[in-house]
């Protein structure tokens, strides 16, 4: 049990081992690091660099294609359209886009958008390239107003003249015509300027142009300046022979519009930035005078009106002073008559430049401050038109044209006419009418015929003919009685009875069954009957003496 003991005890233990962990960069590392910084800069830079994102409506997207569609400005990229998507309602279609990151600042309520196509207006051609790249959302920028990010796009590409010098105009007008944008603006056959934009007015009522006149000319538009629609070709035709006028081709083609002061005008103020202007139909329109008074009267005809449209001529005189409004036709169920009232206007100022007060001629064009007294001198100018009816005025139908039939108004002074008064009718005052003098004529004609419609002809010439019978047996029984009278007496007196004879046979050819005379017969027989019975009582007392052909009655006594 004990051996080895003490040889035991004399044996050492061996130390413990320690461990220690030695930490170090492992060169697998570097990769992924280096890709993880790569990406977040990418990622950085991207999210730095990436724009503002904005929503553009448009009735159709033809042409648009995401990621592909380009916005444009001056022909440089701007931004690029990412999706399209349909309205909610399915008005229209929202395309969203992606603007460079410096467009914030032009991104306001005054920018516009709209999608450039190949277009042919007012004789330019615009947008050939997008025939081969397609089409693309053109830009024009704006730093004025508040910031936007949704937009909606024109329907027409706008004319661009933001920060040309010159001036913008409205013009007022019914219809806008053959007015397009860019359509030239002349002044003295010079293009000064075009037309950028057109629209309602509120009441939807008349159309609004707007033109932008090109520095220095816009200071040649005045308050008094006229302008005009210069589409086509103005054709008139008068004493002096043809006249024809006309812009440039252009204006033909695609319309145009023109401006100037009237002929011996003084030049007035210089017109106002966006002021208003009437524009009329053509040049000659535009240098009538301008008149605000405007009194409406119905006239009643009973005649026919063909010939007469609305626009046609009131005259006093040769003197126009106001136009035909409408025409219409009624049917008189009191008197089962057809009849047709005639709305027209007179201009009272334009009546003005006939008055003549102390050698002063009273001028008829309104002049500005003294609209409101003129609307208050209404009631004057009834007066005078009252007072031209009291005085025998009368509205008559004439004609204007002999070629084409076309017929005005003329109000004509019959000092004779029956004495009429102003009535009133739908609301309207009534202008007495009286016919056409040749309208006069005929019916006067008409009236005697039907009066000698009515002489029975054909019975008289029947009772004629019978008593021209009984006098020519009257008239032989005279030759044979007087065959035994004194022979140089009785040759005269048998050639008297020849001629009488002949005259009474040219009697009965005329006034036979088939005469077309037209004087009283009736009378003309009567006087025949006398001579008869005249006759008659010769013949009874050359039965009883023969011999009173020569010696008389005076033997008797």
């Amino acid at each position: 049990m004990n051996k080895g003991g003490p040889e035991m005890k004399h044996v050492e233990q061996a130390p413990e081992a320690q461990v220690k962990t030695q930490r170090s960069f492992s060169i697998i590392w570097v990769v992924p690091i280096i890709a993880l910084l790569i990406g977040g800069w990418l990622t950085f830079k991207a999210m730095s660099e990436k724009g503002l994102e904005i929503t553009i409506s448009f009735e159709t997207a033809d042409g648009l294609e995401a990621d592909k569609t380009k916005i444009k400005f001056k022909d440089v990229e701007i931004g690029k359209v990412t999706s399209l998507e349909l309205k909610k309602d399915l008005s229209g279609v929202v395309a969203t886009v992606e603007m460079h990151n410096n467009a914030d600042n032009y991104l306001t309520e005054n920018t516009r958008f709209w999608v450039v196509r190949a277009r042919v207006a007012a004789g330019e051609v615009s947008g050939l390239g997008t025939l081969f790249s397609g089409v693309y959302i053109g830009c024009l920028p704006s730093t004025e107003g508040k910031e936007q990010r949704s937009f909606k796009g024109l329907d027409k590409p706008p004319v661009i003249t933001d920060g040309l010098p010159g001036n913008y105009f409205i013009l007022k007008s019914k219809t806008l015509g053959s007015l397009d944008l860019g359509s030239p603006v002349y002044y003295r056959g010079i293009k000064v300027g075009q037309v950028v934009d057109y629209d309602f007015d509120e009441n939807a009522e008349s159309v609004l142009v707007k033109v932008f006149i090109n520095d220095p000319f816009h200071n040649n538009v005045r308050q008094n300046t006229r302008f005009w629609n210069a589409s086509g070709i103005d054709f008139t035709m008068d004493a002096t022979g043809i006249k024809m006028d006309t812009q440039s081709l252009v204006s033909i083609m695609m319309g145009g519009v023109a401006f100037d002061l009237r002929k011996h005008d003084q030049p007035g103020a210089q017109a106002e930035k966006n002021q208003e202007f009437r524009l009329y139909s053509d040049q000659e329109s535009s240098k009538e005078d301008a008149y605000v008074i405007k009194q409406y009267f119905l006239m009643y005809f009973n005649q026919s009106v063909r010939g007469l449209s609305p626009g046609a001529p009131v005259e006093i005189m040769g003197i126009k002073v106001g136009e035909v409004v409408s025409i219409e036709l009624q049917y008189d169920m009191k008197n089962i008559d057809f009849r047709i009232p005639v709305l027209m206007y007179l201009e009272p100022e334009r009546l003005q430049t006939l008055i003549s007060e102390e050698g002063k001629v009273i001028s008829g064009e309104a002049k500005e401050g003294e609209l409101e007294a003129q609307q208050e001198d209404r009631t004057a100018q009834l007066e005078i038109t009252k007072s031209l009816i009291t005085k025998g005025f009368r509205a008559q139908l004439k004609s204007e044209n002999l070629l084409t039939g076309q017929l005005y108004i003329d109000v004509v002074l019959y000092p004779d006419a029956p004495p009429a008064e102003l009535k009133m009718s739908n609301g309207y005052a009534v202008f007495p009418t009286t016919p056409e003098q040749l309208e006069q004529i005929v019916q006067r004609v008409d009236s005697i015929l039907k009066s000698v419609e009515k002489v029975p002809f054909e019975a008289i010439g029947k009772d004629l003919q019978v008593a021209v019978v009984s006098l020519t047996t009257m008239l032989d029984e005279i030759k044979v009685l007087s065959g035994n009278v004194n022979q140089e007496t009785m040759p005269k007196v048998n050639a008297s009875f020849d001629k009488f004879e002949e005259a009474m046979e040219g009697i009965k050819s005329t006034l036979g069954p088939d005469s077309a005379l037209n004087y009283n017969a009736r009378k003309v027989t009567s006087e025949m009957l006398l001579a008869i019975r005249s006759l008659r009582s010769i013949l009874e007392y050359l039965e009883k003496d023969p011999q009173a052909l020569l010696l008389g009655k005076e033997r008797d006594k």
